[in-house]
């Protein structure tokens, strides 16, 4: 039966063996109060806290560059927990599990923008002086009215705590018991991370697929040692070059794709006053339809080409945007810097199909108008049909008569330019042949990826390696 709630808070509140602190800063105590308001708090709050005041907040949990982050987030589960356990173990400790639970938010972000953010954590026993655990989420509150995303706050934080003590063993549920008694126009939790003794063997990569998975994002970044991030963390004022793609597995194709479009990308920006510009942050994408085999997500595959790509040292984006534009609308919220789409010519044909914006009012216009947001580009990387086939690159593509048009304004404005560097005798090579060859046995696969990747497919037997 599902429980609303202030029937998780209460149910929290009469379990004797838990007994910890709340510290909340920026939207008001929303969380603690629910616990208040359920009855018998006296049984599970140690203390509640509202070090709102910046200096007030820095003499207790030292200074952070911004004060809703996760830095400042870990600095106050670190703080709590441990003055939780110095002052209360020597007395109750054998018959309690102790928690903290924290959370830092700003109800608005920006004057012109009504939405706001937060970071949300819980460090906690599972049982009495056993090592802790932790959950940390990062929330973007939708609601255009303060109140409601207060109340939004509060039940999302009753939801992380309940689930903290009653689903750590079952991490999908977990996930999902996040939302309840919530909405999506409401909340949405772009980050989860997820640690220590209750967790064990628990990939947070997988959980961030969950995460889009289920519906709590539409995209979710992880890092190419595996570690998840919010997107802001790596994103925020850099410029990006991004390859979309199923990526099983990466051809010589796919990867010198990305490498020649980024000693391009880099090749023509222009030195700043304090130096060369800055590289490009560098993501692959993998989106819900592109992991999709049979007729499900399957989960080890999906770990499969998370292995390779982190193997290859590239940061991953899962997403549920099947349109391109989409995924400019998104990188938008971080970034107003240069961003560039590296993709095949096969690709691009189907982004100038008027069908591929049949859910747009505006259609096409409206789609192009979206992909091309800001300072966007396309790197249109050539293709052969087979080996004795002529390339197409980008000024040979076959289009229909509208489509090409609109195509050759942004062709010669430069919006869409060819990879100069490729290799004709590879680009003929596609993923599935080589997955066939991979899981035929056929050894020529190996030259038609990198040696890294070649190398991880060996040792770990992915995509169903045989030797």
């Amino acid at each position: 039966m599902d429980m609303n709630t202030e029937q998780k808070a209460l149910a929290i509140n009469l379990d004797a063996g838990r007994f910890g602190t709340f510290a909340e800063i920026g939207a008001g105590q929303e969380v603690v109060r629910w616990f208040f308001h359920a009855g018998h708090a006296s049984a599970t709050v140690a203390k509640s806290i509202s070090a709102y005041d910046t200096a007030v907040s820095d003499e207790i949990y030292g200074k952070a560059g911004h004060y809703v982050s996760r830095e400042r987030l870990e600095s106050m589960l670190e703080y709590e927990y441990n003055l939780l356990l110095r002052r209360l173990d020597s007395t109750r400790g054998e018959k309690t599990a102790f928690f903290a639970f924290a959370d830092t938010v700003a109800t608005r972000t920006r004057t012109d923008s009504p939405g706001g953010h937060g970071w949300l954590g819980v460090r906690f026993q599972t049982a009495p002086r056993s090592a802790p655990s932790e959950i940390i989420l990062h929330v973007q509150l939708l609601d255009n009215v303060t109140v409601a995303k207060q109340e939004a706050l509060g039940t999302l934080g009753v939801n992380l705590i309940h689930a903290a003590f009653f689903l750590n063993d079952k991490p999908h549920d977990l996930v999902a018991a996040l939302m309840e008694g919530l909405r999506r126009t409401q909340i949405e939790v772009d980050m989860i991370r997820l640690s220590g003794p209750a967790f064990e063997g628990v990939d947070n990569r997988l959980m961030s697929l969950q995460l889009v998975e289920q519906g709590l994002t539409d995209a979710t970044m992880f890092t190419a040692s595996g570690e998840v991030v919010q997107p802001s963390e790596n994103l925020h004022g850099r410029a990006v070059l991004m390859e979309r793609g199923a990526f099983r597995p990466v051809t010589n194709v796919t990867w010198e794709m990305l490498q020649g479009a980024q000693r391009q990308f880099l090749s023509s920006r222009k030195p700043g006053t304090a130096g060369p510009a800055a590289p490009p942050i560098v993501l692959m994408e993998m989106t819900l339809s592109n992991l999709v085999t049979g007729h499900r997500i399957d989960h080890g595959d999906f770990l499969a080409r998370a292995a390779m790509l982190n193997a290859l040292g590239i940061t991953v984006i899962v997403s549920n945007y099947d349109r391109f534009d989409l995924v400019t609308s998104y990188l938008r919220r971080y970034t107003k810097e240069p961003i560039v789409m590296v993709m095949g010519a096969p690709t691009l044909v189907g982004i100038f199909d008027a069908q591929y914006y049949a859910a747009l009012p505006g259609g096409i216009l409206e789609g192009l108008g979206r992909l091309f947001q800001g300072d966007t580009k396309l790197y249109v990387y050539p293709m052969k049909a087979g080996p004795d086939a002529p390339v197409v690159d980008a000024v040979s593509l076959p289009l229909a008569p509208l489509s090409h048009r609109l195509y050759w304004y942004l062709l010669e404005s430069g919006q869409i330019q060819s990879v100069r560097e490729f290799r004709e005798e590879q680009l003929h090579v596609y993923p599935d042949d080589v997955l066939a060859k991979i899981q035929s046995g056929d050894k020529t696969w190996e030259s038609m990826v990198p040696a890294q990747v070649a190398e991880i497919i060996r040792s770990r037997g992915l995509f169903g390696y045989k030797a």
